[in-house]
């Protein structure tokens, strides 16, 4: 289990498959108060042909910090690994707040982005009535009760209650600064104005039943993309888990187009 330190947090990744594969790396980027392995299926079905990268953000899974104050904080500790691993250029993969970070880097470092993914993400945070609701009363109710509900709305319906239930642990064990400072910086982010600057061909996939973040924002922001391919899968916000088949063969078309 390799580590990398920079900037007062340890990084935990995984740097797997042939360096002579087909095509640039893959970097893995989850989101909020997830970790590497929302990736696993992605990253059995592609390490097998080509290099893949993915990480524990600061603060998550398996690697510790915090600190991070600003999306672009977080975009800069994925570049500090990337610098560290020789890996120039690359494919951007990123769910939900994953997702902000990779269009974040890809505004701040044009030149090493081959293409990107977005999955269940948008470029302005802009929360639905109910997710606003929820975040309103953040700070009055138990923080386990909190975590419980967000995950719980990020699944469709029908999703199996045990498996919610272990991303709830999952998830409640990401310490509680980490979880708000974060929210404060996925809500000041902002790059509706300016993704119009990211020339990379760009799949956006998201799910039609997303709570969290709700498909018509992802619409918005696929209007101001000069070269992206949109796809809807039957799914809430948890693409990864709840969809991971169908995610992986959407990537599998995508980069061989």
């Amino acid at each position: 289990m390799p580590q990398f330190e920079v900037d007062g947090a340890t990084l935990t990744y995984d740097d797997e498959g042939p360096r002579d594969g087909d095509g640039v790396p893959l970097v893995f980027v989850h989101g909020w108060t997830a970790d590497r392995h929302r990736w696993d299926h992605q990253m059995a079905h592609f390490a097998r042909r080509r290099r893949v990268v993915r990480l524990d953000l600061r603060g998550h899974g398996e690697s510790t910090g915090s600190g991070a104050r600003r999306i672009e904080d977080l975009a800069e500790d994925v570049v500090a690994l990337l610098d560290h691993l020789k890996v120039e250029r690359f494919v951007l993969v990123g769910h939900s707040m994953g997702g902000m970070i990779s269009q974040t880097l890809a505004l701040a470092h044009p030149e090493r982005v081959e293409r990107m993914v977005l999955v269940n993400s948008i470029g302005r945070m802009t929360y639905s009535r109910g997710r606003g609701l929820l975040m309103a009363v953040s700070t009055l109710v138990p923080y386990k009760l909190f975590v419980a509900a967000n995950i719980q709305r990020a699944f469709a319906p029908g999703h199996p209650r045990e498996e919610i239930r272990s991303y709830i642990r999952a998830s409640a064990a990401t310490p509680r600064e980490v979880v708000m400072t974060l929210y404060s910086a996925m809500r000041a982010f902002d790059v509706l104005d300016r993704v119009g600057e990211i020339r990379v061909p760009t799949l956006m996939v998201h799910g039609y039943h997303d709570a969290q973040l709700p498909v018509g924002q992802m619409l918005r922001m696929a209007k101001a993309y000069p070269d992206a391919v949109i796809r809807v899968l039957d799914a809430g916000h948890e693409l990864p888990v709840e969809k991971p088949a169908e995610l992986t063969a959407a990537l599998d078309r995508f980069l061989s187009s």
